[in-house]
């Protein structure tokens, strides 16, 4: 059975080739400048990471920017109000994300002196760090010889071993494949470069293996089989889910919300208030009004997905008097209102009222 080349040659070809082909990225430290001694910023390259969790690198670019102009520092992050992270955040989806951001960066800045810990270890034990971005942030930030599997280097790492085990049972194997070649100088730029080579080169569909550094070593593609791997099991079909939102509008303008609890989905996030999300199964909750109104259902429905299921939502509005006091949320004055600071869902929820 062939097998791939030795680890020296592979790291050697995969490096000169990222000297001359890395993405560049807001966050990143060039391997120009990297070798010139620039040193990458700890804080910025956690946040990209936190950030990228389940979004894409053109996604997280603008909020990216966003973040560090508004907070530069992770002490500046840690004493912003939560509500305005939140806001930022709002779009990136994952919202669990943006309140482990939040207490990460107050525990870096209290039991850390606002710096992060360059061990891997302290850097597992911080909230909302696990052992991706643990690993991601020893190897970039402190050039510490950790491995670094996402999804682009699990389909490197399929393929230039031919492996055929689907996923998620394959992750041991791709882990231990990428730990036995990350090298012990320069782990930062290798880590870096076997994720740009499956976003740029080893990608999903039709790779570029002509051009690949490995593709004379790669063993899927002497077999013919890179376009099948990784493998993967069947996804399972997302269940359903319904609700009700309420939106009312007081004379004055202001909308009636409320901020949804820390715990659950889009917790501490803004919202309209409304009934439980059921399966699709059974009758379609109204839930409780949060206040006496004429209520009035809206034609069309909300439509989102989220991980783990579809939601459908009904909304129902009513124009309510100047003194009216609801039993659930608060009203915000319309000029405080920022329909970029509600989650997605919500902010369809909002669009389709207005239509």
């Amino acid at each position: 059975m062939r097998e791939t080349a030795e680890p020296d040659a592979l790291q050697q070809s995969l490096l000169e080739w990222y000297d001359r082909h890395a993405r560049a990225l807001p966050w990143r430290v060039s391997p120009a400048d990297r070798q010139a001694g620039v040193r990458p910023d700890p804080y910025r390259v956690w946040l990209s990471e936190i950030m990228l969790q389940q979004t894409t690198v053109a996604t997280v670019k603008d909020y990216f920017h966003r973040f560090v102009a508004r907070w530069p520092r992770v002490t500046d992050l840690a004493a912003a109000e939560d509500a305005a992270v939140m806001g930022e955040w709002a779009g990136l989806g994952y919202y669990a994300r943006a309140r482990n951001l939040l207490k990460c960066a107050r525990v870096v800045t209290e039991e850390h002196g606002g710096h992060f810990p360059a061990d891997h270890a302290a850097l597992l034990a911080l909230p909302g760090i696990g052992p991706y971005t643990a690993a991601a942030v020893a190897s970039i930030a402190f050039d510490l010889p950790h491995a670094v599997l996402d999804g682009n280097v699990e389909r490197v790492m399929a393929r230039l071993h031919d492996i055929h085990t689907p996923l998620p049972a394959a992750k041991p194997e791709l882990m231990a494949r990428a730990e036995a070649l990350t090298p012990e100088a320069r782990p930062g730029d290798h880590a870096q470069a076997v994720m740009d080579l499956g976003a740029t080169i080893c990608t999903p569909k039709s790779p570029a293996c002509g051009i690949c550094p490995w593709r004379d070593p790669c063993l899927a593609r002497a077999r013919g089989t890179a376009a099948e791997l990784p493998r993967k099991l069947p996804k399972k079909a997302k269940p359903v889910r319904h609700g009700t939102l309420y939106l009312a509008r007081r004379a004055d303008g202001a909308l009636l919300l409320e901020t949804r609890p820390e715990k659950g989905l889009l917790g501490g996030m803004l919202g309209f208030p409304g009934s439980d999300w059921i399966d699709a199964a059974a009758p379609r909750p109204r839930g409780t009004p949060p206040l006496e109104a004429d209520w009035q259902t809206l034609p069309g429905e909300v439509r989102h997905t989220f991980t783990h299921f579809h939601l459908l939502l009904s909304l129902e509005t009513a124009e309510v008097p100047a003194g009216a006091e609801p039993e659930r949320g608060f009203f915000l004055e319309r000029a405080r209102f920022r329909p970029s600071d509600l989650p997605t869902v919500m902010r369809k929820a909002y669009d389709l009222s207005q239509g």
